[in-house]
């Protein structure tokens, strides 16, 4: 069991963070006598996922629902899978776009450079 605290530090994020998933119900803490709360290995593990996800890109309507479907008993490899092919095509799209505005830029220097 790990307070607020001690969780943020051990997974290298905020409290504020730690406190912010609890608020949407993502993670599930349990309140103590004194007033502290107290997170599970579940609720660490599940801050862990909760924390990949987002550096994926995943956002925190499309985590709320992979972890709906565990939650639930069924696996969410299949909404998993359909979440990162279309995170990988945005990806994808976003670089495309960004060669192509590299390439502008280098050919406006290119002509500055020749004036």
């Amino acid at each position: 069991m790990m307070k607020v605290k001690e969780l943020a530090e051990h997974l290298n994020t905020t409290a504020d963070t730690v406190r912010y998933y609890a608020r949407l119900g993502l993670i599930h803490p349990m309140k103590a006598d004194n007033g502290y709360k107290y997170f599970s290995n579940a609720d660490i593990a599940r801050l862990q996922f909760i924390l990949n996800a987002r550096s994926l890109g995943f956002s925190v309507l499309d985590i709320n629902g992979i972890l709906k479907e565990a939650d639930s008993g069924r696996t969410a490899c299949p909404l998993v899978r359909d979440l990162i092919q279309k995170k990988l095509e945005e990806t994808e799209r976003q670089f495309q776009e960004m060669l192509k505005l590299r390439e502008k830029m280098s050919s406006a220097l290119a002509s500055w450079n020749n004036m």
